[in-house]
């Protein structure tokens, strides 16, 4: 192992002490990436094949049941599904229903999502490695400040998904929040027309897909779901849970209680409309009367130091002129 010695030696010139070790770090992360890369392009076992097609036709309905759920599944994530999802129900139930609120709505989205944490954090440890190798010059690093330097691009890349998918849910709220009043007005104008709630549904999806995507989609969803045959309050129930708006909520709940005690849906869509509208004026007084509070720093930023300099540097200066006289 003598011939390894030229080599080591070279490495720590060029690198430091720590030379060896990050080279091993580097050419493990290249090895990782390879065996993924070949683990998801591997091809299928041609026994597994045989015995599949063999077994298709003493399949029973719980087994085409299975495959109409999982259809449209990515095959290659299938792989490290239990890599790629939480093991607990409830993780997976909460992560499942964050992803739906920011627009998600892919049977492959939490694979996806911890899929990118997980390739993000890969990166950040190259980008980490970079920085303390290629690009720190001839500068030389103790080691908690490379510890530092590797681990704080391995934390950004790994939280960045989580980041996004939050910032993804409030603009989705802040949508759906400002769409839903004209949403309930073109609702009550269907039902009022003679329309049932089901199809002013699917007519609040159509029309209101160019200026409302978000809550043209939410209602798309519902209404693919009512033909399907599922319970209508289970429906707007799950509806309102993936809006995540308390609006919305609040009118699932008058929806429901209109049905299970018989009043008219239209006057329903009538009193909470004229209350959504309100609101939303209530919410633009509000941002207005927000507005002179925010303003007054940046108006003192931007006022005060001019009008500073304008009063009292004249007498500065003269101040600053008698001292200099006096002291000739």
């Amino acid at each position: 192992m003598e011939f390894l010695n030229p080599i080591n030696d070279l490495i720590k010139q060029q690198l430091g002490e720590f030379g060896p070790l990050i080279v091993l770090g580097i050419l493990g992360l290249f090895l990782i990436l390879i065996a993924v890369s070949l683990m998801l392009n591997q091809p299928e076992d041609p026994l597994k094949k045989l015995q599949r097609s063999n077994t298709a036709p003493k399949a029973d309905k719980k087994t085409k049941k299975d495959k109409l759920r999982t259809a449209g599944r990515n095959e290659q994530l299938e792989k490290f599904a239990t890599f790629l999802e939480p093991k607990n129900e409830e993780e997976l139930s909460a992560i499942q229903l964050k992803l739906r609120q920011a627009g998600y709505h892919s049977k492959d989205a939490v694979r996806f999502f911890h899929f990118a944490q997980f390739a993000l954090g890969i990166v950040g440890i190259l980008i980490g490695v970079m920085l303390v190798t290629v690009l720190s010059g001839d500068q030389e690093f103790t080691s908690s400040q490379m510890a530092i330097r590797v681990l704080i691009p391995v934390v950004v890349g790994y939280f960045l998904p989580r980041y996004w998918i939050t910032r993804r849910v409030d603009e989705r709220h802040e949508a759906i929040t400002s769409g839903f009043p004209d949403t309930l007005d073109l609702m009550l104008v269907c039902v009022e027309a003679g329309q049932s709630l089901d199809q002013a549904i699917v007519r609040v999806a159509k029309e209101m897909r160019a200026s409302y995507p978000e809550i043209a989609q939410e209602f798309e969803i519902v209404a693919y779901e009512l033909k399907a045959g599922k319970d209508r309050d289970t429906v707007l129930r799950d509806f309102g849970t993936r809006c995540g708006v308390q609006d919305v909520s609040a009118f699932v709940t008058v929806m429901i209680q209109s049905a299970t005690f018989g009043t008219s849906i239209a006057e329903a869509l009538r009193v909470y409309a004229g209350e959504m509208r309100d609101k939303r004026v209530m919410r633009a007084e509000e941002a207005a009367n927000k507005l002179p509070t925010k303003m007054t720093l940046a108006t003192m930023i931007l006022t005060v130091p001019p009008l500073l300099v304008i009063l009292v540097g004249p007498s500065a200066k003269g101040i600053a002129d008698f001292a200099n006289q006096g002291a000739g």
